[in-house]
């Protein structure tokens, strides 16, 4: 099967990559992509910044070159369950958007994941209240860009997935704000959120460690599950 996976930044893929084959890069209106074999699948790996509005345009841009049988949003995720750990993957049921819902496959695996619907919402939720709040609405865990990729994939008629990696949990308080850093092109600027972490270096640069080696746990994680699952 050919599959268009869909992400916010080329890091969320480095799992993917350690377990694919034949990886070529590719050329397209996104910020990055890679054609590749995985799991016996023919797969392109895009990333075009943080986003539904982004996400969406990264399909447009994908499909007019790979014409995919199957769209994938992948990459990070906030918990909502507070029994979700982190680098736990979460297969989506649904995804509520901010202008909708939408059904989203599901898959088998022998490894372990959560099955459940997931908020996409266009900021990143860093409030462990805001988190309890989108929890009360079902959802198991938040993300920014699923919604988009879903409603491209809705209306041109293609099967939709979304397989997440937690990064950081549900009764947690981000201490750096990073909706502040987010710039227009989709990516967070570094030096924005550096200049602020120290200035409260106690509290801000420990998360930010923490939350790289986060980040390289969920995207191995991801990585196997999604070389090894059966769409």
């Amino acid at each position: 099967m050919r599959i268009l996976f869909v992400a916010a930044d080329k890091m969320e893929y480095a799992g993917v990559l350690a377990s694919a084959s034949g990886v070529r890069s590719r050329r397209l209106k996104v910020n990055w992509a890679r054609e590749a074999g995985l799991g016996g699948h023919v797969v392109l790996l895009a990333a075009n910044g943080a986003g539904a509005t982004r996400a969406a345009a990264a399909v447009d841009a994908a499909c007019g070159y790979f014409q995919p049988e199957a769209v994938v949003s992948t990459g990070f995720c906030g918990a909502l369950d507070p029994a979700l750990t982190v680098a736990a993957v979460v297969v989506a049921t649904r995804v509520f958007g901010e202008d909708g819902d939408y059904p989203s496959l599901p898959v088998s695996s022998a490894s372990p994941f959560c099955a459940g619907p997931v908020r996409s919402i266009g900021h990143v939720a860093i409030a462990a209240e805001e988190k309890r709040r989108l929890r009360a609405t079902g959802a198991c865990a938040v993300e920014m860009e699923a919604a988009g990729v879903a409603a491209r994939a809705e209306e041109r008629g293609l099967p939709f997935y979304c397989i997440r990696g937690v990064t950081d949990l549900a009764e947690e308080t981000l201490q750096n704000d990073f909706n502040k850093a987010l710039r227009t092109d989709g990516h967070f600027a570094t030096i924005s959120i550096l200049s602020s972490a120290l200035r409260y270096p106690a509290a801000r640069l420990p998360e930010l460690v923490r939350l790289r080696r986060r980040c390289v746990s969920a995207a191995h994680a991801l990585g196997s599950f999604l070389a090894n699952c059966r769409f």
